[in-house]
C-alpha cells in the first residue's frame, strides 16, 4: 500500500502572495507529490473539517466558538498572524481534522501524513503564531477520548518552540511532549515541554542530527508508545527567512529518515505533519515539505 496521504484543496485559504505565512505552499505540495509519483488515487484522503466537540478538548471553549463564527477578536487576530475570516477558520477546521485522520491512518497502516498541520503554537485560550487551532493536541485528545490510544509520543523538530502544545497538554500525563528548536527563535517566553532542547544558532547537519540521534533512545525508553506525533518543520534550512539554523536538504532528509526509522523499527506508528516552512521561493520551500512525505514513503 502506498503512504496514506492525507489532504484537502481548502488547506490553502488564498492569501495573498507577499503574506508572511506563505499559504500557496500546501498546493505546490501536492504538485511536488504528483510529480514525484506518491499522490495517487489509492493515496489521497480527504477529511472532514473537525467538529467543535473535538475542538473543545484542547481549546476554551469560547475561543472555539469565536473561530467557528469568525468573531475572534483583533487582538487575537494580531496575534494569531491574520484575520479570521471563514475560509482560515474552514482551513483550521479541515487541518485539525486532517491530522486525526492521519492519526487513524498512522495506527492503521503504521505511518501516514498530513501535508498540514504542526500548528504549535495555538494554546488553550487562542491562536498565536499562525496558529488557529493546535492540530496534533485536538488529535492526541480525541485518540485519548476514543480510547484508540494510550500513550502518546510528540516529536516536535520544528524550529520553534511547541510552547502551545505544551500549554495544552501539560496536564496530560498520557501524552510526553518533546521539542528541539532555535533557542533564540519565537516565542520569546516558551512554555516548557516535557523535554526541551534548546539548540544555537546557525547549526548545521552534523551536529544537529548529533543531537537528535542521541535523544531518540531516550525517548523510546520513557514508556511504550502507542503512536508518535511527528512534526517535521523545515524552518530549520538553512534558507528558512526565520529560521537561524543551517540545515541542509540532506540535512532535512537525514533528520526524517533517523526520526521515522527510529520509531517504525520498534512498530510504533508515526503520523507526520508538515510544521513550519517560511520563504518567498514557495515551490522550493513546497520540494523541501515533500522531502517528508518521500522519506516516509520508504516506511509504508
Amino acid at each position: 500500500m502506498p503512504l496514506q496521504i492525507v489532504h484537502h484543496p481548502d488547506y490553502d485559504a488564498g492569501f495573498a502572495v507577499n503574506h508572511r505565512f506563505p499559504m500557496s505552499k500546501y498546493k505546490l505540495l501536492m504538485e511536488a507529490l504528483g510529480a514525484r509519483g506518491l499522490a495517487g488515487p489509492a493515496a489521497l484522503n480527504m477529511p472532514e473539517p473537525a467538529p467543535a466537540s473535538w475542538l473543545k478538548l484542547a481549546h476554551a471553549a469560547g475561543y472555539v466558538d469565536q473561530v467557528l463564527t469568525c468573531e475572534v477578536p483583533e487582538k487575537i487576530e494580531r496575534e494569531i498572524g491574520f484575520p479570521v475570516g471563514p475560509r482560515v477558520s474552514l482551513r483550521a477546521q479541515l487541518a485539525t481534522g486532517g491530522t486525526v485522520l492521519a492519526a487513524r491512518l498512522a495506527l492503521l497502516n503504521g505511518i501516514a501524513c498530513n501535508t498540514a498541520g504542526g500548528s504549535h503554537h495555538a494554546r488553550r485560550a487562542q491562536g498565536a503564531g499562525f496558529c488557529t487551532f493546535n492540530d496534533v493536541a485536538v488529535a492526541s485528545l480525541v485518540l485519548l477520548a476514543e480510547a484508540a490510544a494510550g500513550n502518546i509520543l510528540i516529536v516536535d523538530l520544528d524550529v520553534h518552540q511547541g510552547d502551545g502544545t505544551a500549554d495544552i497538554l501539560g496536564a496530560e500525563r498520557r501524552v510526553f511532549t518533546f521539542s528541539m528548536h532555535g533557542d533564540r527563535n519565537y516565542p520569546t517566553r516558551k512554555t516548557a515541554s516535557d523535554l526541551d532542547i534548546a539548540l544555537p544558532d546557525g547549526i548545521g547537519d552534523a551536529a544537529y542530527l548529533e543531537r537528535l540521534g542521541g535523544i531518540l533512545p531516550e525517548l523510546t525508553a520513557r514508556a511504550r508508545w502507542d503512536i508518535v506525533f511527528y512534526n517535521a518543520g523545515v524552518d530549520v534550512h538553512a534558507e528558512d527567512r526565520l529560521g537561524r539554523l543551517s540545515l541542509s536538504n540532506d540535512g532535512l532528509r537525514a533528520r526524517d529518515d533517523m526520526a521515522i526509522r527510529h520509531f517504525r523499527a520498534l512498530g510504533i506508528p508515526v503520523c507526520g505533519v508538515i510544521g513550519g516552512g517560511y520563504s518567498t521561493d514557495v515551490a522550493a520551500l513546497a520540494a523541501r515539505h515533500a522531502i517528508l512525505f518521500e522519506t516516509a514513503s520508504g516506511f509504508a
